[in-house]
């Protein structure tokens, strides 16, 4: 029942009751839903969990030598009796799995990043992975193939917390339109941060579709922009062009975009 609350996807409820037996020489007595006393004064403690459609486990103590199948075979149809009862009354409260985990429910996820990046989120003496663990109180892990493990009981945390890895982490790419920030004028254009520690050079003629005389007639430093990358030379310098975002356009990366 908990499980399903959480939203984790089991097949099928499952129930369990446990089986007493109190046996004399002339007489024996089946109980079902056994408390502790008859646990202990009682000769047999026999546990049956299943589904509505079955037995999933069994798990029995005797303190008598044996059991003769007429006494298992009503020992098993009352257990089924009482499981398939205690499944109705756990339907009325849940039938299935919820569509989502449970926001406060532990949970782990892996992304990959490229391993060049690893670095980066590492941080100088872990400062960067130490700061991500202790603003969204979660738990992240990178092995030496890129595979970052996040884990942490608050979804939204957890959200944030790769959002913030996955931006740490993105390379720009051609084509791509990101919201970014103005870090720095020049004459001849505007530098703008695409990606933490990641920016490109909007060239003054790239700022707008009108003859720009000056650039700051256009955008001041700690403007945020809409900026599309044109070109990525072989050294790394990112080209970008504020006049080619079409108006409607949104930002597929960046400081605040959406993937």
């Amino acid at each position: 029942l908990a499980l399903m609350d959480a939203g984790v996807p089991i097949k099928a409820p499952v129930a369990g009751v446990a089986m007493g037996l109190i046996a004399e020489e002339d007489k024996t007595v089946i109980l079902t839903d056994i408390l502790g006393d008859e646990d202990h004064l009682g000769d047999m403690d026999f546990k049956v969990c299943g589904t509505e459609k079955g037995i999933t486990a069994l798990q029995m103590d005797i303190k008598i030598k044996g059991l003769s199948q007429e006494i298992m075979t009503n020992a098993l149809a009352q257990a089924r009796d009482a499981r398939l009862h205690i499944l109705g009354k756990m339907s009325e409260a849940i039938s299935t799995s919820r569509s989502e985990l449970s926001a406060y429910a532990p949970r782990v996820e892996t992304l990959k990043v490229s391993t060049d990046k690893i670095r980066d989120l590492i941080g100088p003496g872990g400062k960067v992975i130490k700061g991500i663990q202790a603003t969204w109180d979660v738990n992240v892990n990178i092995d030496d193939s890129g595979i970052v493990t996040v884990s942490g009981n608050d979804a939204q945390k957890m959200a944030s917390a790769i959002e913030t890895i996955k931006s740490l982490t993105e390379k720009p790419e051609v084509g791509k339109i990101y919201e970014g920030v103005v870090k720095r004028i020049a004459d001849f254009g505007a530098f703008v941060e695409i990606l933490p520690g990641t920016d490109g050079l909007v060239h003054i003629s790239q700022l707008s579709d009108e003859h720009v005389k000056r650039v700051t007639d256009v955008v001041q430093e700690g403007d945020i922009v809409s900026v599309k990358v044109l070109e990525i030379d072989r050294m790394g310098k990112i080209r970008l062009s504020m006049k080619e975002v079409s108006e409607g356009d949104s930002a597929d990366g960046g400081r605040q975009a959406h993937a």
